[in-house]
């Protein structure tokens, strides 16, 4: 299993050799380092910790600069983990780039959705609306909530109206159209979750076609 962190650039679109239009989104994908590497025997699961974006260190608490400094790298923004289980073949302070990733590879990408706020059940969860001529009472709002009398009440989960958005969102199956290892520059064949410069998760699909 491969992984990285990245930032969302934006979408453009590149070319293929026989003149096709592939629409893409650019990601600043890493480098991260290893900063710890968790085993079955010492914690129970295995994994590796990884850093990535440089921070301040006037920024950081004392046991974060020593966490970083006993893996032999720098103060790191942002840390996560990766269950791997071949986790015994990293090192601490291991660099990891785009460079794991192959063209045409297929990934599973994970990010936090753009949030829009409160919304109607039409926006929220694509419901049809009612007339829009003068007589209708009934234009942009939800339909039948349930029945009157008998069970004189609105059952759980209905769709309705309400916050949209801003959840963690995995596409599967997306492909790698192009690398650029020296700008670690990531473009990835299609939309992915979150708004530009939001963090996204890469990593190789569990689910290939």
């Amino acid at each position: 299993m491969k992984g990285i962190l990245g930032r969302k650039v934006g979408m453009t679109q590149i070319f293929t050799e026989e003149g096709v239009v592939i629409p893409v989104t650019v990601v600043e994908a890493g480098p991260i380092y290893v900063t710890q590497v968790k085993t079955v025997e010492t914690d129970g699961y295995n994994a590796i910790q990884i850093g990535f974006e440089d921070k301040k260190e006037n920024k950081a608490i004392k046991p974060e600069k020593g966490h970083f400094a006993k893996a032999g790298v720098s103060v790191k923004k942002l840390v996560r983990e990766f269950r791997l289980e071949n986790a015994s073949e990293y090192k601490v302070g291991q660099e990891i780039k785009v460079d794991i990733f192959t063209e045409g590879m297929k990934i599973d990408v994970s990010g936090t959705s753009k949030g829009k706020g409160t919304q109607g059940a039409i926006k929220r969860h694509n419901q049809s609306r009612g007339p829009m001529a003068h007589g209708s009472k009934f234009h942009r709002s939800a339909g039948s909530l349930g029945s009157g009398s008998s069970p004189s009440r609105v059952f759980k989960g209905m769709k309705m109206a309400g916050r949209m958005g801003n959840e963690r969102v995995t596409i599967q199956n997306l492909e790698v159209a192009k690398i650029d290892v020296e700008k670690n520059l990531l473009l990835i064949k299609g939309a992915i979750p979150g708004p530009r410069k939001g963090i996204v998760t890469i990593k190789e699909t569990i689910k290939a076609n």
